[in-house]
């Protein structure tokens, strides 16, 4: 969309690049000493579960060598779980077990997954090898999340899951990541997955790309992309609006998974939410961080909740 463009150009589409991200919306709207509650995925969980905020259940937590021999023992009740580093990112590491053949593991794709690579793979979290900065981390072990029938064709052997932009609690863009065979059923873009851009105001699909190149239809299943539209729209909004008033970040990126047994759940805070989203949206973020700004001068003083906060936005943005 915007592969060729002028920077002026992209200027005057309000397109929000790296530096003023960096410089302007994280620099002076997140405070540093905030960075580690969202930083570990572990210390995210607690917070979220101690301000009744629904997340994944978590089956256990791998924190030394030791607890890597004792794996198989541990998850022999569990034939889809989900293996995650507390402190990764940018889907690295992330390891989806959705059944089993035997004594063996199967990724969504059928892939095997012997006991020896399962325990090497977290042997590699513990030791830091997809971590921020590459430092010892800790290994998650949660409840693989069954998601909602709405998007069955719409997704590739995998769950996907919504990415929603937080200004100051306002929510301002949002999209769907959904996995595919390239992504390796991960909801990843830089992995392959595709971005279905969403309107704020009724959660119905607007546009998609995948690899930063506008598609319409799904890669894998044919399933036309425009047809997607998010059940419970406005609840999912509202649990990520709640997700900044427990932050305290005032520019975040929340990752809600629609689960059909419990709902929606939130699975992950990001302190630098990554820019991809204009592109998913065919929009840029500017006119919309500025709303959120003069929105916040008209009403000087005035504290709204998440769910005032949810129905303005709805109002405002298409």
């Amino acid at each position: 969309m915007w592969g060729f463009a002028s920077p002026k150009r992209l200027r005057e589409q309000g397109i929000v690049g790296m530096n003023k991200r960096n410089v302007y919306y994280i620099a002076q709207h997140n405070p540093r000493h905030l960075y580690p509650t969202v930083d570990d995925k572990l210390q995210t969980k607690d917070l979220c579960r101690g301000h009744n905020i629904d997340v994944p259940k978590l089956l256990g937590v791998c924190r030394i060598q030791q607890h890597v021999k004792e794996l198989v023992e541990f998850l022999e009740p569990y034939n889809q779980f989900v293996i995650k580093p507390a402190k990764g990112s940018g889907g690295k590491g992330i390891l989806v077990i959705s059944g089993r053949d035997g004594d063996v593991f199967l990724k969504p794709s059928g892939q095997p997954v012997t006991h020896q690579e399962l325990q090497r793979h977290v042997s590699n979290i513990l030791s830091g090898l997809f971590s921020l900065g590459g430092k010892p981390d800790n290994a998650l072990i949660e409840d693989m999340v069954q998601f909602t029938d709405d998007f069955n064709g719409f997704s590739y052997e995998g769950v996907p899951d919504i990415r929603v932009i937080l200004f100051k609690g306002y929510p301002v863009m949002a999209m769907t990541r959904l996995s595919t065979h390239a992504s390796d059923g991960k909801a990843n873009l830089h992995q392959g997955a595709v971005g279905v851009g969403l309107s704020i105001k009724t959660g119905k699909a607007v546009s998609a790309v995948q690899y930063d190149a506008p598609i319409e239809k799904h890669p894998d299943t044919g399933r036309i992309l425009t047809e997607l539209e998010v059940p419970g729209w406005e609840q999912v909004l509202v649990l990520a609006s709640r997700a900044y008033e427990v932050s305290g970040l005032g520019y975040l990126g929340v990752d809600v998974v629609l689960d059909r047994r419990h709902g929606p759940l939130l699975l992950e805070l990001n302190a630098r939410p990554g820019l991809a989203i204009q592109m998913a949206n065919g929009a840029g973020l500017e006119p919309r961080l500025n709303w959120v700004v003069e929105q916040e001068k008209k009403e000087k003083g005035v504290v709204f909740s998440a769910e005032e906060k949810v129905t303005l936005a709805m109002a405002a943005f298409a």
